[in-house]
């Protein structure tokens, strides 16, 4: 094949022209995504060897090295990993591919490019970085398993690049970058090994570059010859210590190589919140460093999103995905773990099954959950900044690990009606200043505080001084489907079933007052029921409300509107449901009619009210109306009539 000239896509050349003409201060980050793109397809070919051994070609001597030549203004970076193939080229470098480039630019735009140096790491286009400091770049590389022939791209990033067949001997990757006249400082011995030492001193694989040192010459003896002048001797030097930190003792390792193993493994430029180094030992040996991010990455909730958790077997790396080691609710912890047990040889199916890998997983979500505990308990600030960063996800973990239920349900925090805006309740605060004449933990679900608080279901609640937990995240609906009780005290959602707000004594009367009311009230409450048969379920008067007309209240197990809206902004189907429409006994409004129907029961105004009242009771709880064009005349007429 020759070779054959392509244009960028044009979000990837939009990204050449940001990256090349930016105000990065910090451009020295090129080196370090080489090496780490380096690192990955050496991991990725020693992972596939497991069950491949020719893809080695009996060279396992794994290294990344790095060659300066000044003459000729070119900084190489070449590794024996996996390579690729000509289409892997193009997928991965001509195109947007999975590189995350959309979501890079639109941080670009919101932020300032000269502050923020390290974005690009963060997005997964550390290749494109290379054009920050050359204006040519050539990729040769040969794919694992593939005999003789590679593949070379070149590119000036001016909007296009070449692609080509050729002969390479060996498999692995060559980047030679050809570096503009005023970076030629990355041709500098000591600013290379500075570079190495702060970006990739742990990268578990030696980063090598020769090095020629003038000696002066020496006899045969080795001593020093008067006079012999001196002689240049070039010897291979490792640049990087590959000591993994994670096998130190934590009393060795200080707050800044925790913060920069961090920034390694997780491409997050800002310090973790919390760090977690542990050793387990007994029936499964591992060590561990985990880490609380201090802010959720872009694709959380995306599903694709990558957990963070990478598995070594001895310091051999299996996988920097491994789902079995954490459930999904903890799939924002960043970090290593090293198992002692696993053999190196296990497979990606075979870990989501291995015994020992379930055990590392109970082991470190007990102690991720411990340190969370102890966080909220101790230092209650931290706390907040990591659960208004990630409750949301934590929360599902309710509904998923029936195992660490009671646990999680610890670390829940809500707002309330006794809470200012911003302020949070725990389940076992909220209980333990619970009145004594109130049996059950009330909450209502919603989009937001102000449309929660503002709810009619709140009246009677405000009334007796009764607490109200504001549940406004989506995924609150699911959640409180799994958590029944807390501390055999039920949850109750104040916008469904009936409520028992009353004492014993006040129970009596109330029934008395209400059995009343429905006597006086049972001809209209008829015919309302009638009128609106197609839209309600049933029609009754509500011991929940003390200032509006009406409600709609969903039954004890049925949707709310809440989650009707959850599940439409879904695009899921939404089952249909007519719920409970609840009257104010004690409103004029009930007088006004009852009053009506008495002395005509065909007046057709009669049926307009009823419209009414229900079109109120769907705008009071955030729900469309079906015509409003009709609703605004209604009301209109109204007006007309009340104003005379």
């Amino acid at each position: 094949m020759g070779k054959t000239t392509k244009k960028f896509e044009t979000e990837v050349q939009q990204l050449l022209d940001l990256v090349i003409h930016s105000l990065y201060s910090n451009k020295e980050i090129f080196l370090r995504e080489l090496i780490s793109n380096a690192s990955d397809a050496i991991d990725k070919v020693r992972f596939e060897s497991h069950s491949n051994m020719e893809l080695l070609e009996g060279n396992a001597d794994w290294k990344i090295k790095l060659y300066a030549d000044k003459e000729a203004g070119t900084l190489t970076i070449s590794d024996n990993g996996i390579g690729m193939n000509m289409d892997e080229v193009a997928e991965n470098i001509g195109t947007i591919a999975k590189s995350g480039t959309k979501n890079f630019m639109a941080s670009l735009k919101e932020k300032n490019l000269a502050d923020n140096p390290e974005l690009i790491g963060q997005f997964g286009v550390g290749f494109y970085a290379s054009f920050m400091v050359a204006d040519k770049v050539i990729l040769t590389t040969r794919k694992a398993g593939e005999k003789q022939f590679g593949c070379r791209w070149e590119s000036t990033g001016d909007g296009s690049y070449t692609i080509e067949e050729c002969e390479k001997e060996t498999r692995g990757t060559d980047i030679v970058l050809h570096l503009k006249d005023e970076m030629k400082e990355f041709l500098e011995e000591w600013r290379i090994r500075a570079i190495v030492k702060k970006y990739s001193d742990y990268v578990q694989y030696p980063v090598v570059m020769d090095v020629t040192r003038s000696e002066p010459v020496k006899d045969q003896d080795g001593k020093v010859i008067e006079g012999g002048g001196t002689i240049d001797t070039t010897t291979e030097e490792t640049l990087n210590s590959m000591k993994a930190i994670w096998t130190r003792p934590k009393s060795e390792i200080t707050e800044e190589e925790y913060e920069e193993f961090y920034k390694h493994i997780s491409h997050d430029y800002d310090k973790p919140l919390s760090t977690i180094h542990y050793s387990a030992e007994g029936v499964s040996e591992f060590k561990a460093i985990v880490y609380l991010p201090s802010h959720k990455p872009y694709d959380l909730f995306l599903r694709d999103h990558k957990k963070g958790v990478h598995l070594y077997v001895k310091r051999v790396y299996i996988t920097d995905n491994c789902e079995a080691l954490l459930p999904d609710y903890l799939r924002f912890i960043k970090g290593v773990v090293d198992s002692s047990d696993l053999p190196l040889n296990v497979s990606r199916e075979i870990l989501q099954e291995d015994v020992q890998i379930k055990r590392i997983q109970k082991s470190l979500v007990g102690k991720i959950l411990s340190t969370l505990a102890e966080m909220k308990e101790k230092d209650f600030d931290t706390y907040l900044k990591f659960y208004e960063e990630f409750g949301p996800v934590l929360k599902e973990g309710v509904h998923f690990d029936f195992a660490n239920r009671e646990k999680i349900q610890d670390l829940l925090l809500y707002e309330s009606s006794k809470t200012e805006n911003g302020k949070y309740v725990s389940l076992k605060e909220y209980v333990e200043r619970m009145p004594e004449a109130q049996k059950e933990i009330y909450f209502i679900t919603g989009m937001s505080r102000a449309s929660v608080e503002n709810s009619p279901y709140m009246e009677v609640f405000r009334k007796k001084d009764f607490e109200v937990l504001y549940m406004t995240d989506p995924v609150d609906e699911w959640v409180v489907q799994a958590i029944h009780q807390y501390q055999e005290k039920h949850l109750k959602a104040i916008d469904r079933g009936d409520l028992e707000l009353e004492s014993e004594e006040e129970k009596k009367e109330a029934e008395a007052k209400k059995e009343e009311a429905k006597k006086e009230y049972a001809g209209v409450i008829s015919f309302i029921q009638d009128t609106l048969k197609e839209q309600v379920k049933e029609v009754r008067l509500s011991s929940r409300l003390t200032e509006s007309a009406c409600c709609l209240v969903a039954e004890e197990m049925g949707l709310n509107a809440n989650m009707e809206k959850i599940l439409k902004s879904m695009n899921q189907e939404v089952p249909e449901a007519k719920r409970i429409l609840e009257l104010n006994p004690d409103h004029q409004i009930m007088q006004v009619m009852t009053s009506m129907y008495d002395q005509d029961k065909a007046n057709p105004k009669l049926a307009d009210y009823c419209e009414l009242l229900f079109d109120q009771a769907l705008l009071t709880e955030g729900s469309p109306i079906k015509n409003p064009l009709r609703f605004a005349k209604l009301v209109s007429e109204l007006m007309v009539v009340g104003g005379r």
